[in-house]
């Protein structure tokens, strides 16, 4: 009972520390009086958990502020660099990562292109990126967060599937643990790109959001009410591997006609040079460029100039992501849909061809009530929704509210 009783204290401590660290944290500029009403703590429990967090290093004293009638109050402030945390988004053609402080601004970055290395040679090649992260800074480090194409169980910190880094089943977070001794957080990285949007898109999101992040592969990541929404089997958003064309190309997951044979980026650059060689869509310039050159600069470029086969290219895809934006209204209803991708350079037109797909493919009213939104995928994106996690993890500071 006694062990019960000093678990359920030390419980309860942490707690109230985590409330005080997030009350110093989203007001940046506030004196320990003020902390004991926001949160509702006595100013004597606020006094000891501000020494504690003091001595961690993680609270500072900044000065005075205005009196009131008696002695000016001290100031707090949390330490932006107290803690650093190391991001990393496993891209699909290359690692990406960032050291981050506690206001989520970029300290420094590094990449390491994957080259197809897949199972062990990807994990090594991961190593090699956070090695080099941990030697740009000489401050704390809170933990490593991951975000990885494909299937993840986040509460195990399981990489169930991801079919570009040849990973079933790799207990990830339980490795990095082992080799570097801190907390790892591991989740889906359209799941952490739609945390990011969320809590940094410059929007105020009311409560729930969809997130269709499009690039080499395509993924919804869902925000219910502030979270994250996994799904039961940490399912929830992989929408890339609907199938939307009947007898359709063969996707790498092994079914066919995926959305993501039809409407990722490198699926648009394959429909442009089809197109572009079928004789139906002559290049305007008189002769078209080899498969290996056609990029999704050239089929920008292509688009701009009012290419036939660049436009017919990019609108098709628009209407496949329409169809699945429409799938997503009729399930959950969610009144914003983001689609974060460098194909926002399409601009308006394939804005719309997304719009008036899933008006078609949705209750009317349900569709019409949903704004849609076509916005450039930054690359600090996921590690910012990675680190954003860790700390909500770690340190009990949800950025979300």
């Amino acid at each position: 009972m006694k062990g019960l009783q000093k678990a359920t204290q030390q419980q309860t401590k942490t707690h109230n520390s985590r409330l005080v660290l997030k009350a110093i944290y989203d007001q940046r500029r506030i004196s320990r009086a003020d902390v004991s009403r926001l949160t509702s703590l006595t100013r004597t429990t606020v006094s000891d958990l501000v020494s504690e967090l003091q001595g961690k290093g993680l609270v500072e004293e900044i000065g005075y502020g205005q009196s009131m009638g008696g002695r000016s109050p001290i100031l707090l402030s949390v330490i932006d660099d107290a803690r650093h945390l190391i991001g990393i988004d496993l891209e699909n053609d290359e690692l990406r990562g960032a050291v981050v402080n506690l206001r989520n601004e970029i300290v420094s970055s590094a990449s390491e292109p994957l080259r197809n290395r897949e199972g062990e040679d990807a994990l090594q090649l991961l190593y090699e990126l956070v090695d080099r992260l941990i030697s740009t800074t000489d401050k704390p480090i809170l933990g490593i967060g991951i975000g990885t194409p494909g299937l993840v169980d986040t509460t195990h910190k399981i990489v169930l599937r991801a079919v570009n880094l040849g990973w079933r089943a790799m207990p990830l977070g339980d490795i990095l643990q082992a080799r570097y001794n801190l907390p790892v957080c591991v989740a889906n990285d359209s799941q952490l790109a739609a945390l990011a949007q969320y809590i940094f898109g410059g929007e105020k999101y009311d409560g729930n959001l969809v997130v269709v992040k499009v690039g080499t592969g395509i993924g919804a990541g869902i925000v219910l009410d502030g979270h994250i929404f996994h799904g039961d089997g940490f399912g929830a958003g992989e929408i890339g591997h609907i199938s939307v064309v009947e007898n359709g190309q063969q996707c790498r997951c092994g079914n066919t006609g995926c959305l993501e044979t039809v409407a990722s980026t490198p699926a648009i650059v394959r429909r442009a040079h089809e197109l572009a060689h079928s004789g139906d869509h002559p290049p305007r310039n008189g002769h078209a460029k080899p498969e290996g050159e056609i990029t999704l600069d050239w089929v920008y470029e292509a688009f701009e100039n009012k290419q036939p086969a660049a436009t017919q290219a990019v609108l098709e895809a628009g209407r496949f992501l329409g169809k699945a934006a429409g799938y997503l209204v009729g399930t959950l209803n969610v009144r914003r849909i983001v689609f974060l991708s460098t194909l926002a350079r399409f601009g308006t037109p394939l804005l719309e061809a997304i719009r008036q797909e899933m008006v078609t493919r949705a209750l009317p009213t349900l569709a019409q009530d949903t704004e849609i939104e076509l916005v450039d995928l930054r690359p600090e994106m996921v590690i910012l929704g990675a680190s954003a996690l860790l700390m909500s993890n770690e340190l009990g500071l949800n950025l979300t509210g």
